[in-house]
């Protein structure tokens, strides 16, 4: 495989942004609006989007209002809350040209954008959000439909998830699927990493960069 076809498809929370903890939270407060049990609401959230969501925990409750209370919360977490780019994501997405790569994310694009600006992360050309696909993961359609814009084959892409629905999303689209950030493998990942950091000079190996800074990497000279 020629390395210049290669792309990578990084997932954002929980892959590139460590802000777990703001979407538990963020749960945990809109359940408390409604009388509803948090752990059980952040455990179905974890599995389905926010309308599939809503529905199954509250379906006396009217979904588009609840999306818009809840839309509200991530909002304002995205200008207040505390949160912080994972070790290492920085130099790792400043290494890789910016046509290279692409985000792939079941939030929206303006609180990437916005948490991007405050973690001091760079934004690439290509942003798959929730509003840009039907399906969301685990289905394909988000990763396939980032490969098409980048102009990628799906088996020139090395998708970087931390999840088992992203992970799964991301075989089913034919991809190379790395896991990072968890204590073990998610089920079906090519490779498994414990860390981002650990996992930036290989994911710069698969785009053709090579490792001379500080651990992490820099651009390949030409020849």
């Amino acid at each position: 495989m020629n390395s210049e076809n290669r792309h990578v498809l990084f997932d954002v929370d929980g892959t590139l942004i460590d802000a777990l903890d703001n979407q538990r939270l963020i749960w945990a407060t809109w359940a408390a609006r409604h009388g509803l049990d948090p752990v059980a609401v952040y455990q179905e959230a974890l599995r389905t989007r926010p309308l599939e969501t809503f529905a199954a925990v509250a379906p006396a409750l009217d979904p588009e209002r609840c999306l818009t209370e809840f839309h509200a919360l991530e909002d304002e977490d995205v200008r207040t809350g505390t949160y912080s780019a994972f070790e290492g994501a920085a130099e790792l997405l400043h290494a890789l040209p910016a046509d290279s790569w692409a985000l792939v994310t079941s939030n929206y694009e303006h609180r990437v954008r916005g948490r991007f600006a405050r973690t001091g992360l760079p934004v690439p050309e290509v942003i798959v959000d929730a509003a840009g696909v039907s399906e969301g993961k685990p289905s394909p359609v988000p990763y396939l439909l980032a490969a098409e814009r980048l102009g990628a084959a799906p088996g020139d892409c090395l998708v970087v998830e931390d999840a088992p629905s992203g992970v799964r999303a991301g075989l089913a689209a034919g991809m190379t699927v790395w896991n990072v950030n968890t204590a073990r493998s998610v089920e079906g990942a090519h490779r498994h990493f414990a860390s981002l950091r650990e996992a930036a000079p290989a994911i710069l190996a698969y785009a053709g960069r090579t490792t001379v800074n500080q651990g992490l990497t820099m651009e390949a000279p030409s020849t």
